[in-house]
């Protein structure tokens, strides 16, 4: 039960899927379907802070992969100066959306996190674990564009 975001390319010809918390997928969400609460989010309450120092979000970039653990930056721009910051991929997607600004994955996450071919062991040996190895097994990366929010 716990909400993955899939970012794919303009071509549609890769996707990496990131494990995010509830809270985070709920920033997304919210902002992609504009969805408009009566008090801001921290994200929006982090955006209007942004915009009050007259600076933007320029990009962000989903730039590594260490044991498992994704890394991202946000990059920032005024007109005297600009700098970037370590952030939750999450975080920073969700930024991003409430900025416009484009997501980048650096091309070498994409070999880090595919899937290495071998043998694995299915924890769960009941008939429900089994069936989800088998699922699991047979998905398809072009599984996931089919889907949406």
């Amino acid at each position: 039960n716990t909400p993955i975001v899939i970012l794919k390319d303009l071509e549609d010809k890769e996707a990496l899927s990131i494990w995010i918390g509830l809270l985070e997928a709920s920033a997304i969400v919210v902002e992609m379907e504009q969805i408009h609460l009566p008090r801001p989010m921290t994200h929006d309450l982090f955006k209007n802070f942004i915009d009050n120092l007259e600076m933007v979000v320029s990009k962000v970039e989903v730039c590594d992969l260490k044991d498992n653990t994704f890394y991202a930056r946000i990059y920032f721009e005024s007109k005297d100066k600009s700098f970037d910051m370590d952030a939750r991929p999450s975080d920073a997607i969700a930024i991003a959306l409430r900025f416009g600004a484009p997501i980048y994955v650096d091309d070498k996450i994409f070999d880090k996190s595919q899937m290495v071919d071998g043998d694995y062991e299915v924890l769960n040996k009941s008939e429900d674990g089994k069936k989800w190895a088998e699922y699991l097994e047979n998905l398809n990366p072009e599984d996931f564009g089919k889907y949406k929010v």
